[in-house]
């Protein structure tokens, strides 16, 4: 690893038919291998999930089950996938969603993997230390950056969105090393990226709220995020107020 415009990186995508890593299958996954000049090589296909595709996800991809049938299945995929990656750095948006799909299918086929210790970057994650697109959607990024729209949600529409998101991202490093030791730190957010409070500053938060989710399986930068709060408001409540029975008075 070194110069981030002389590394290699391959940008993955997998639609599925829901959100289940357990009963879940991937549908359709497309792979580019690009550098910061030029797209290099790419890879995409639809599979068959040897399943029904549930209505609420086709609406989201619009990919139907006449469309799989007779299309590899994900055990002729895997190692297509494995030879593609090889060992350059993995791009992806919200990537650690695809990166457990495809471990928990090569696990499934008693296939080795090493994709979970894979270095890898999180464009969702880079765009939340940028800070500056109202929303860190692939969809809001693409319009923030004024990246032409590649269609329909689907794999490899958005790889390509998603490479040229990256690479905006990436101007605020100079070396691999640097971006991925960043990474490593979590990331204050501006505001709620989710639930009843979606969009709105942590600090129009109910102290309730806050502290039940302080406690749930969000990932690393919103837990930080609201922990951070709490702290401030803990520090920033005089002596024995929260004691005081005349405190709500």
């Amino acid at each position: 690893m070194g110069a981030l415009n002389k590394e290699i990186f391959v940008c993955l995508d997998c639609e599925t038919t829901g959100l289940d890593f357990e009963k879940d299958q991937i549908i359709e996954i497309a792979l580019v291998r690009f550098d910061f000049d030029q797209i290099l090589d790419s890879f995409e296909t639809l599979i068959d999930p040897e399943m029904l595709i549930p209505e609420a996800s086709t609406a989201i991809h619009h990919i139907t089950d006449p469309m799989v049938q007779g299309k590899p299945k994900i055990r002729e995929i895997i190692p297509k996938i494995f030879e593609f990656l090889g060992r350059s750095i993995l791009i992806g948006h919200g990537i650690m969603t695809d990166i457990t799909f495809i471990s928990n299918a090569a696990k499934k086929l008693n296939i080795p993997s090493k994709l979970s210790s894979h270095p890898y970057v999180d464009t969702l994650r880079l765009a939340r230390l940028y800070g500056e697109s109202p929303t860190n959607s692939l969809e809001m990024l693409r319009r923030h950056f004024n990246i032409a729209d590649e269609g329909a949600h689907r794999a490899m529409n958005d790889v390509i969105v998603n490479v040229e998101v990256f690479k905006y991202l990436a101007r605020h490093f100079k070396t691999t090393e640097q971006m991925l030791e960043r990474l490593k730190s979590p990331i204050l957010l501006k505001t709620m990226p989710l639930g009843k409070y979606k969009g709105r500053p942590f600090s129009d938060i109910s102290f309730e709220y806050l502290q039940w989710a302080s406690h749930q399986k969000f990932d690393q930068d919103l837990l930080f995020s609201i922990k951070m709060e709490l702290k401030k408001r803990k520090r920033s409540t005089p002596f024995g107020q929260s004691s005081s029975p005349f405190a709500n008075l």
